[in-house]
């Protein structure tokens, strides 16, 4: 692994959280150092925009589904719970770099007293608050639509290249009929 390879955290559909087909990224020691301005500056250099500054992330599972979300670590580390509540759980630090596909649920479940994150969207799409604790088998529906009509951001908001990990993942039928093959249960 490289350093711009990122590390590969895959989910799948829990309860009334779509998750996502994709992986989220990590980016380990994405931007050295950190700092507000070095990773908005690396955000923005790859068309990540709409960006806000912010000491952390929603202390309550939550995913967005009118666009993918990028989370730059500016100072001080946090720790996410992903994919719902009970998931696994990653350490940030400064000059880190999440890149979470729309309909990932996530949430801020510690975090240093000095935490400032910076965040990003696509070619500065337009973000929703979708609440674990709110959702309806209506409102769930409407924003597993919203998510499958979304397109593969352009450009990778760390190296600017295109987003290879996703544009290689296998549509769900494909990751289907993949584990049939290879003698697995399709879940």
């Amino acid at each position: 692994m490289s350093k711009t390879d990122p590390e590969l955290h895959w989910s799948k559909p829990k309860g009334m959280l779509p998750n996502s087909r994709f992986p989220l990224l990590v980016y380990r020691g994405a931007v050295a150092g950190g700092g507000v301005e070095a990773v908005r500056t690396r955000l923005r250099t790859n068309s990540w925009l709409n960006n806000w500054q912010y000491p952390g992330v929603y202390t309550y599972p939550h995913f967005h589904s009118t666009t993918h979300e990028c989370l730059a670590v500016a100072t001080g580390w946090m720790e996410l719970e992903l994919f719902g509540r009970g998931g696994i759980r990653v350490r940030v630090e400064a000059g880190d770099i999440v890149v979470m596909p729309a309909g990932v649920s996530h949430m801020m479940v510690g975090q240093s007293d000095d935490i400032m994150m910076v965040g990003g969207y696509p070619d500065g799409r337009d973000w929703d608050n979708m609440q674990e604790d709110h959702l309806t088998e209506e409102s769930r529906r409407a924003a597993a639509k919203r998510i499958m009509m979304l397109p593969i951001p352009s450009r990778d908001p760390v190296t600017g290249e295109p987003m290879q990990q996703w544009i290689d993942t296998p549509s769900s039928v494909d990751a289907e009929l993949n584990d049939f093959r290879d003698g697995l249960d399709p879940v």
